[in-house]
């Protein structure tokens, strides 16, 4: 994310998250007498006002020239910023402010919920609006990164993938009486997540490979496979694990980046749910 801004004194440090493909910031901050300046970031992201003091309210404008409006806590808390879109804040007589900021990558969201996201709704801005329900999944997010004693992970996560369901309005698609892939795509797909594992593959690419679309491929390969292609992915970043587990005398967290995750914890939570041990003791196993 780029940002050029001036006036802001962060309080007691940024506080974030991060998930499978989300990664949320909670900031609380003093305003000197102007605070703002210029947004822009190459994932969507939301941007949720929970609080301010003063009798100012923030000014939101798409560009310096327009006259832009006013956010406002009970209002106006919400935003929703498409990728590659520029943004002007504007802070007068606000004292203190607190807000949540959600950046997302679209393919990994969608990869994870075998589901297409409508690019209109992805490529379109709502600024400043309401929605009782997103401002209270945000407000429980906010809670939990705040917290001394967060919950397990999977709490916030999901916390975060339900309000994005809601703002990006994800439906289900309609259950339809679909095969599996064909062997030649079967192949093709299974060797180019096998060869591409350590990094991010986007659904749209595996579904260009067999012709299909991406709601269509992914179901059709979890036919084929009994599993979903970010989990055999992962289950490929498991086996070339286990090969340099026990071929090399690497580190456990050079071993998590060389596979592809993102933390030596990430790797260890996805290594024990495949094989019921930790890297280590699978190791020590082996030796």
């Amino acid at each position: 994310m780029h940002n050029s801004i001036e006036g802001f004194s962060v309080m007691g440090g940024l506080r974030r998250k991060t998930w499978h493909g989300i990664v949320a910031d909670l900031w609380d901050v003093e305003c000197a007498d102007y605070a703002g300046g210029h947004y822009l970031a190459r994932d969507p992201r939301l941007f949720i006002l929970l609080d301010h003091s003063g009798t100012g309210r923030p000014l939101v404008r798409q560009s310096p020239r327009e006259s832009g409006a006013w956010q406002d806590r009970a209002l106006t808390p919400l935003s929703y910023i498409p990728a590659h879109m520029d943004l002007w804040l504007d802070i007068s007589n606000v004292s203190t402010l607190r807000h949540l900021d959600l950046h997302f990558d679209a393919d990994i969201i969608a990869q994870r919920l075998s589901e297409d996201i409508d690019r209109d709704r992805l490529d379109t801005p709502r600024l400043l609006f309401s929605d009782e329900r997103i401002l209270a999944l945000s407000r429980l997010i906010a809670a939990d990164i705040a917290s001394d004693t967060p919950l397990h992970d999977l709490y916030g996560d999901g916390l975060a993938l339900s309000l994005l369901i809601d703002v990006l309005q994800v439906t289900k698609t309609p259950a339809r009486k679909r095969g599996g892939l064909t062997q030649v795509q079967l192949r093709r797909a299974e060797d180019f997540i096998t060869t591409h594992c350590t990094r991010t593959i986007r659904l749209q690419e595996l579904a260009a490979l067999t012709g299909l679309s991406a709601s269509h491929f992914s179901h059709s390969f979890k036919v084929s496979t009994g599993m979903a292609p970010q989990d055999w992915q992962i289950a490929a970043r498991i086996d070339r694990a286990k090969h340099l587990l026990q071929k090399s005398g690497q580190p456990l967290a050079e071993i998590s980046t060389d596979v592809g995750f993102s933390d030596q914890a990430h790797f260890t939570r996805a290594f024990r749910r495949h094989t019921g041990t930790t890297p280590g003791k699978w190791r020590k196993a082996r030796q």
